[in-house]
């Protein structure tokens, strides 16, 4: 069975190249579900217009698509609610000097 847990860590490897952060501690994962062996993953990025908007949806899918189990995932980004800032974790905060 797959777990939610499981999922952050792998979106965990996935990186912002412009901050060099990963997806999860930045605040950009807004939500993940899981239904029987298929994981959707619900993000956003930084700003609607981020020239990497594809390139990191996708590394979240194949980050997810690598867990033992997973058959298929999706991720979808949405710009709804808008990230900011305050959805980083404290350690990201503190990663970027923002205390």
């Amino acid at each position: 069975m797959i777990t939610e847990e499981q999922v952050m860590d792998a979106l965990r490897e996935v990186y912002d190249p412009e901050l060099g952060l990963n997806i999860v501690d930045l605040g950009l994962v807004y939500g993940v579900d899981i239904a029987d062996n298929q994981v959707n993953v619900t993000m956003t990025l930084t700003t609607p217009g981020c020239p990497l908007h594809n390139t990191m949806a996708q590394g979240a899918e194949i980050a997810v698509r690598r867990l033992p189990g997973v058959q298929s995932a999706t991720v979808r980004v949405v710009w709804d609610p808008p990230w900011t800032p305050e959805r980083m974790s404290e350690e990201a905060r503190q990663q970027l000097g923002w205390r």
